[in-house]
């Protein structure tokens, strides 16, 4: 039989914080990867390893956190664990792989990309794993044509991504960039859901549903505080909150080189603007070459 599926639950509450987880992740994920760039030191591959796994646990944590609201009516849910975390490692990883080719291949139209392909397809299928870790009594079916639209918004807004950690710079610029992330990310985890019908088996439906916040709230735990303690360590490098002060910028460079003095201009008083002599009046104004002393009355 047709189960009603209900995403929202909640109501507004769980769309919010897993917009909000969304744009934390996404944030993180920005201000580390322009740090590598921007700053070519020993840590390069520290950052982006941060970065990736900022942005990745962000997207699983908006999903599961979304996923709080969705319930099934007269249909307890629960969750296979190996599988849900599989969904994380995925994440992580395919996330890692396209921040990597970006931050070591240069941000080329071709690295951009096929960086943000790989990115977008680990998001979709982090997100399809974490779906196929469900456990209701019936079976999932989704819309092949939602799908295949929820998969190219996840690549759209992955190459964005990778576009904006290597063209925005500033705090606000990047903040900016982190709420259209969040937003994308959100449309494509929602898009995804819209895809979902539930058929319950009869002889095991449930006399009423349940909610699957209890289940979910223990697993969000750890990558919760994982991107906590990630953005404390952005807090402590001004590098990356900021960006690089005026002050420590190097001063533009002069046109005139050191020890060469600069020349000196000679008004050419009763000398035709093609800068040829002519006579009359007091005469006529010979230059004299540089080394000179000066001009020379006739």
């Amino acid at each position: 039989m047709q189960g009603t599926v209900d995403g929202f639950s909640y109501g507004v509450v769980t769309p919010v914080a897993a917009f909000l987880m969304a744009c934390l992740g996404g944030a993180l994920g920005l201000r580390c990867t322009t740090r590598s760039l921007r700053h070519r030191d020993s840590f390069k591959a520290g950052w982006l390893a941060l970065g990736s796994t900022s942005i990745g646990t962000g997207i699983w944590t908006m999903h599961f956190i979304a996923m709080m609201g969705f319930t099934v009516e007269r249909a307890p849910i629960d969750y296979d664990r190996p599988i849900t975390f599989a969904s994380l490692a995925v994440a992580i990883v395919m996330v890692g792989i396209g921040i990597f080719i970006v931050g070591y291949r240069g941000a080329t139209a071709l690295t951009l990309v096929t960086g943000g392909t790989i990115t977008g397809l680990g998001v979709a299928t982090m997100h399809y794993l974490g779906m196929a870790g469900m456990r209701l009594p019936g079976r999932i079916e989704y819309d092949t044509l939602t799908v295949a639209l929820s998969v190219v918004i996840a690549v759209v807004a992955a190459t964005t991504a990778l576009w904006a950690a290597v063209s925005v710079h500033g705090f606000l610029a990047s903040l900016g960039a982190s709420l259209v992330m969040g937003v994308a990310v959100s449309g494509m985890h929602y898009t995804a859901m819209a895809a979902v019908s539930v058929h319950l088996h009869a002889a095991s439906a449930a006399p009423t549903g349940a909610t699957t916040g209890s289940m979910l709230l223990p697993m969000l735990i750890g990558p919760a505080v994982f991107l906590i303690l990630a953005a404390v360590v952005v807090m402590f490098d001004p590098l990356l909150v900021m960006g690089d002060p005026d002050w420590q910028r190097p001063p533009a460079r002069s046109p005139y080189r050191p020890g060469v003095p600069a020349p000196r201009h000679v008004p050419g008083y009763g000398r035709p603007a093609d800068g040829t002599a002519r006579s009359g009046g007091r005469g006529f104004r010979r230059s004299v070459p540089r080394g000179g002393h000066g001009s020379q009355d006739w």
